[in-house]
């Protein structure tokens, strides 16, 4: 068998400077999303766990560890083996076991405290949790290169997931206080997705209400960690200002006057930073 793939790169060049991505239909008519990077090529299922894998027929980990914190799943009954990732699209001539029988040795089930009853996640479950995590954002970023934004809002909201499950139940401090960078990208992400399906359904006013929740997520999530300053700053929060400026002179003309409702509405309710943001956007609105 020939496992050389110099000739399946040779017919997908690696362009530099933009993400290389593609579908793929494969003999049996299932689809599969393909990134081609410098050095080889990327495969990934569209639906599910993106190699294909199901821990223990869970769809991912997460799902998995979910189960265990609320005690639906404890891990193999005794004597079960643990057996290690599958291979990915087995032909149809081989003896692997179909895609959705395949496992991984399990997470063991979360500690519990001495003191509480509380599950811990220790630092090799957190680990575990974020390299599968890595797997969802490199497909949600192929996803939105082929403007498969339902995907991307499905992939982006899962991740999100995975990270209050970390700042729930990490035991260690670090992994809980890692999650915050991520956060930011993962709501920037989502608040495009949902801005791009409604801009192509021709809503513009429902784009900029997706961008304006997004902004919204990213300041309680600044002022949540204790770093308020650093919204202004933020590149995600930039990238979703600057969408929403290039979405404001497709706004309908009634736009105007719900914001100046709204601004009166913060101003008798005394609500003078809710009124400065408002101002500043009909400022920002062409006449």
């Amino acid at each position: 068998m020939d496992t050389d793939i110099s000739q399946l790169l040779g017919e997908w060049p690696y362009e530099a400077g933009r993400i290389n991505v593609r579908l793929i239909e494969r003999a049996d008519g299932a689809q599969r999303v393909q990134v081609r990077l410098d050095l080889g090529l990327l495969q990934m299922h569209l639906d599910g766990r993106p190699d294909g894998q199901r821990p223990h027929g869970f769809e991912s980990l997460l799902d998995l560890v979910e189960a265990q914190m609320e005690g639906e799943f404890e891990g193999p009954a005794d004597g079960e083996p643990e057996s290690g990732p599958g291979p990915i699209d087995p032909p149809a001539s081989s003896s692997s076991p179909p895609e959705e029988d395949l496992v991984e040795g399990p997470l063991p089930p979360p500690r519990r405290s001495d003191d509480d009853d509380a599950a811990g996640l220790s630092r090799e479950q957190v680990a575990a949790l974020r390299d599968e995590a890595i797997q969802y954002y490199h497909r949600y970023l192929a996803l939105l290169a082929l403007e498969d934004f339902e995907r991307v809002v499905r992939d982006t909201t899962r991740n999100l997931r995975v990270l209050d499950v970390i700042e729930r139940y990490a035991e260690s401090d670090e992994d809980r206080q890692s999650v915050a960078p991520t956060r930011s990208h993962v709501t920037m992400m989502r608040a495009r997705a949902l801005a791009s399906m409604a801009l192509r359904d021709n809503e513009p006013k429902a784009a900029v209400a997706a961008i304006d929740e997004g902004i919204d997520a990213l300041r309680r999530h600044f002022d949540g960690i204790g770093h308020a300053e650093m919204f202004e700053r933020s590149n995600e929060v930039q990238v979703l200002q600057s969408m929403k400026q290039a979405l404001m002179p497709k706004l309908p003309v009634s736009q105007k006057a719900e914001l100046r409702k709204r601004l009166d509405d913060a101003v008798s309710q005394e609500n003078y930073r809710l009124a400065a943001i408002l101002r500043d956007e009909l400022n920002s609105i062409p006449d």
